[in-house]
């Protein structure tokens, strides 16, 4: 007893530190968050310290096990290198919305004809109509003087019907020959037909919000700022959340990067431009010869190319634009795979981290696409490990005793999720990231080999998005290596529970027994990713406003460019289900009622059962179309989730188990 007691000592501490210190501390204080990460840092040495001195060192080179442990030693010297620079990526953190309302009065303290000049920048390829549209009246409805923006459609697809779509819009349709180079070619080619001072780039299906460049242009104040990156937001949700049914609940798997990491970068003067949602200053766009060809993903090497000029990105975390996600797994793999090869390309390129000059240390070492690199690997060996040992009787170490390994281990894991815990409260959980980073990595691992055997060579991918997506899929390829994974552990651990088939004996034995089940559990959730869920052509955003149906008040609930659903009280009656429908702002227009409820089938909204739901349906055009857009997708309302509710989190991915899913 006391033995154990004293093995838990160490996480006892952590814990103690944590409730004691970062718990009760504000994580937007520098020093708060360099002592916590000093602190999870030293555990980490600690833990190194003793891997090496006491499991790999004394560990007998008598055969393949010896290797085995030095191959698992390397691969955990890699993980916590990561590890390192997060922390030091994370003990500082930045919010420059004060500094840009400072900017922003000088700025825009002269008249409108000495404002700067900003063209936007629209690349597509195979996008339909129902995404673009969004983009170009967004673009077209910025507050902005409008003789001082132009909106350039560059569409490498050569389509008679967007050409036509944009000249009644007001937007300039601009194609080439060919589509030489993917989308840094084509904004080069639209580099070509225009001569703003400052270039903003939007993907097809990214809608600027109107107060976009009153709140990016200021930066530029300052000469040295080449780009200014902000964050990309969606309204729909991406095929992790909607697959494990956390719609609503759960945030999208980029909150981590754009609301905590990219805020952390900006302050080291590491921020990279992403592509779509950011300007830059052509004056810096020309000094680097255009967008980057070399590499896949020219944002990245955009800033690389800066840097090496000595143009700095800045980034502003405020919600100024959102955007599709992608919208199943063909597009999420897609995106994922150009962004893991384009990093990857960089190391082998002149402008990239390692050759670029202009570069410091630090910038060279912050750039490298280390998680790319690292964190698909360390999820496979994780998978791994206890089934070698359960099938081969092959330790993964020396093993000491299980008092030593709890001591040592246990403090370090500990550290880590209670650091993230503080850190990004509203953005992870242990189990549910553990699960989504385990399910890309079997697609995502020989991606990353491929990447760096033979780096260049594959051609540029477009995301698919908008309609033609919204049926549901299966992904078989990485569902049957995770049925495989958890057949082989399952059974190993089945085999020996059996004595007489028992071939591991040991103190290893109850922590691989503990390791099994957990990898088990993190699978299972991640199977539950491979099955899709049809998806809605347009979304709906959640708003409370007044509203009419044939004379009767309501509560508009819930709004999309085809379909409305409103509150009106239990003793409503209508005549027919085709009704008239008014909305603040807008002129009445026909709807078909086509659904009534009394509660809306969602657990985490309450619903009221004294009032009716009505769903309605409508075809809008024109004008009217537009306005809507410009009310729904320009700034108004948000699809973000503020905070992640644990226990809705629980009984969803249960009800998911069995089937279930959530309307909207």
């Amino acid at each position: 007893m006391v033995q154990h007691l004293v093995a838990l000592a160490p996480t006892f501490l952590v814990l103690a530190f944590f409730f004691l210190g970062p718990f009760n501390w504000s994580r937007s204080h520098t020093w708060a968050r360099t002592i916590t990460c000093a602190f999870v840092a030293a555990v980490a040495l600690r833990y190194m310290v003793w891997r090496l001195v006491e499991t790999v060192l004394p560990f007998p080179n008598d055969g393949p096990g010896f290797y085995w442990v030095w191959f698992l030693f390397v691969v955990e010297i890699l993980a916590v290198f990561e590890v390192v620079l997060f922390l030091i990526l994370m003990s500082r953190s930045v919010d420059r919305s004060a500094e840009v309302d400072r900017l922003a009065q000088a700025f825009f303290d002269r008249d409108e004809d000495e404002l700067p000049t900003v063209d936007i920048f629209i690349p597509t390829y195979n996008e339909p109509l129902d995404v673009l549209e969004r983009t170009i009246i967004g673009a077209l409805s910025l507050d902005y003087p409008a003789h001082k923006v132009k909106v350039f459609v560059l569409d490498d697809q050569r389509r008679d019907w967007l050409k036509a779509y944009c000249e009644a819009r007001g937007a300039i349709h601009v194609t080439r020959p060919d589509n030489s180079h993917a989308k840094a070619g084509n904004m080069n080619n639209g580099l070509k037909v225009s001569s703003g001072d400052f270039v903003a780039i939007f993907d097809a299906d990214f809608v600027p919000y109107r107060h976009f460049l009153r709140r990016t242009l200021p930066f530029f104040s300052d000469e040295s700022i080449g780009i200014v990156q902000t964050p990309q937001h969606f309204f729909n949700t991406d095929p992790v959340q909607s697959n494990l049914g956390l719609e609503n609940i759960w945030p999208d798997e980029q909150r981590l990067f754009f609301d905590e990491i990219a805020p952390s970068r900006d302050v080291w003067d590491v921020s990279f431009c992403c592509g779509s949602c950011s300007i830059a200053r052509r004056k810096a766009i020309d000094v680097i010869g255009g967008f980057p060809t070399e590499s896949i993903t020219e944002d990245l090497l955009t800033t690389l190319a800066m840097l090496n000029r000595g143009y700095k990105t800045r980034y502003l975390n405020e919600r100024l634009s959102m955007g599709l996600a992608a919208e199943n797994l063909t597009g999420y793999f897609v995106q994922r795979e150009r962004w893991c090869r384009g990093g990857i390309q960089t190391l082998y390129l002149h402008n990239g981290p390692l050759r670029g000059p202009g570069l410091s240390l630090f910038q060279r070492v912050m750039f490298l696409p280390i998680s790319w690199l690292v964190q698909y690997l360390v999820r496979f060996t994780i998978l791994v490990v206890p089934i070698i040992y359960l099938w081969f009787g092959v330790l993964p170490l020396y093993f000491t005793s299980a008092a030593d390994y709890v001591s040592h281990q246990v403090p370090l894991l500990a550290a880590y999720f209670l650091l993230m815990l503080w850190i990004t409260p509203t953005r992870y959980l242990p189990l549910i990231s553990s699960a989504v980073g385990a399910f890309a990595t079997f697609r995502m691992l020989p991606t990353v080999i491929s990447s760096v055997v033979r780096p260049f060579g594959k051609p540029f991918r477009v995301t698919p998005k908008g309609s033609g997506n919204e049926v549901g899929g299966f992904d078989g390829y990485s569902l049957a290596w995770i049925a495989s994974l958890i057949a082989i552990t399952a059974l190993g651990l089945l085999i020996n529970v059996v004595p007489e088939t028992s071939h591991v004996t040991g103190q290893f034995s109850p922590v691989a027994a503990c390791w099994s089940g957990i990898n088990i559990l993190v699978l299972a959730i991640a199977s539950l990713i491979c099955f899709e869920k049809p998806r809605r052509l347009f979304h709906a955003f959640k708003l409370d406003e007044p509203a009419n149906v044939d004379g009767i008040s309501g509560r508009v609930v819930s709004l999309a460019l085809d379909k409305a659903v409103v509150n009106v009280p239990a003793g409503a009656s209508l005549q027919s289900k085709t009704v008239t429908l008014s909305l603040d702002g807008f002129e009445p227009f026909n709807a078909e009622l086509r659904q009534v409820t009394q509660r809306r089938r969602s657990i985490s909204r309450t619903g009221d059962k004294q009032s009716y739901y009505l769903h309605l349906h409508f075809e809008l055009d024109g004008q009217a179309r537009d306005e809507l857009i410009v009310k729904l997708y320009t700034g108004r309302y948000s699809q973000d989730v503020p905070d992640i509710d644990k226990v809705a989190v629980s009984v969803n991915l249960f009800l998911r188990t069995f089937g279930r899913t959530r309307g909207l």
